[in-house]
């Protein structure tokens, strides 16, 4: 692993430093009935309070606060399902940059309304999150934007580490750490932060069975393509990404797949057990646990709920009417 492109627990104190003027540390709360649906003693932390509902604006705000005049002036551009366009949204609204945020063709129109009102221009291309990246790069070299890849920044994993650093300091004691992945940002930031302050705590990964290459590329310590149908577009990605998957190779204790159904019931659980709104991957983790309970049984576990922008069309495909 390239030492010098990996961030380390110094860049993440650093990182929190940063964006600690414009975003709060979220809550971690404990929800007995999650408890007794486990069988763990469960805490959810809830990046779904976060201004633009999801753990990625951590990351925005780390890097674009970091951007030299020349880059400021030549704006950023970013490919997105969602969660990391908005991130950089929300980041290049407050220090006034231009943002282009590029998405598939069918992306989630909450997170498309959010990000317009923070006055980026939303691009429309592809039927997924690749194709809408590969046009992203091409107009990146042409146009001479400043690239903001949604994997391979340190500053975005620097960022969003400092998640877990919240968690661990709310709760010193906990066991383990479970995050859902897309292009495995937060997986990597949260190993980072937990093996440097504790290495026995544990950092699981969660994936849709719909959308595994970051799971097959963590199993075969290279990266490789799948294919992705998963509803949970937070989680949906084709091509697994350089950096994380290296700091995932080394640090992360393990990594499970979870059906789609499975994160249909989760995202129901969390949001009839916690009264939050979440988005389907702000669910994964919890899908996880319920998946494999022995694996988690009377240990001390932290659920990050990475996302609540659920659309309206998702909430009535979750509970048509008629159900409740």
């Amino acid at each position: 692993m390239n030492a010098s492109l990996v961030p380390d627990l110094a860049d993440v104190l650093a990182a929190r430093q940063r964006i600690a003027p414009y975003l709060r540390p979220t809550p971690l709360y404990h929800y007995p009935a999650l408890d007794a649906m486990t069988g763990t003693r469960a805490w959810v932390k809830h990046e779904n309070h976060q201004p633009v509902g999801a753990f990625k604006v951590r990351g925005g705000v780390n890097l674009v606060s970091q951007l030299d005049a020349d880059e400021r002036r030549r704006g950023v551009i970013a490919a997105s399902t969602g969660n990391h366009g908005q991130s950089v949204a929300y980041a290049a609204d407050l220090f006034g940059v231009q943002a282009v945020i590029c998405m598939p063709e069918r992306a989630n129109p909450v997170k498309v309304e959010s990000m317009r009102a923070l006055g980026a221009e939303v691009v429309f291309r592809g039927r997924d999150f690749d194709e809408a990246r590969e046009y992203c790069e091409k107009r990146a070299a042409d146009d001479g934007y400043r690239y903001i890849h949604s994997g391979n920044e340190p500053s975005l994993i620097a960022g969003v580490a400092t998640c877990t650093l919240e968690i661990i300091e709310a709760q010193p004691d906990i066991d383990v750490i479970v995050v859902p992945v897309g292009g495995g940002s937060g997986a990597a930031g949260a190993c980072v932060v937990a093996k440097a302050v504790r290495a026995s705590i544990e950092v699981i990964g969660v994936q849709s069975e719909a959308a595994p290459a970051a799971y097959r590329s963590w199993q075969a310590r290279s990266l490789v393509e799948d294919t992705t149908s998963t509803f949970a577009e937070g989680l949906a990605t084709r091509t697994a990404f350089d950096l994380p998957q290296r700091v995932l190779w080394e640090l992360l204790d393990d990594f499970v797949l979870v059906s789609e159904e499975a994160l249909r019931s989760a995202t129901r659980l969390m949001i009839s057990t916690t009264r939050n709104l979440v988005e389907p991957a702000g669910a994964a983790a919890l899908a996880a646990v319920l998946d494999v309970p022995g694996r988690f049984a009377d240990r001390k576990v932290a659920l990050i709920c990475s996302g609540g922008n659920i659309s309206p069309a998702q909430l009535v495909e979750l509970w048509p009417p008629g159900t409740v």
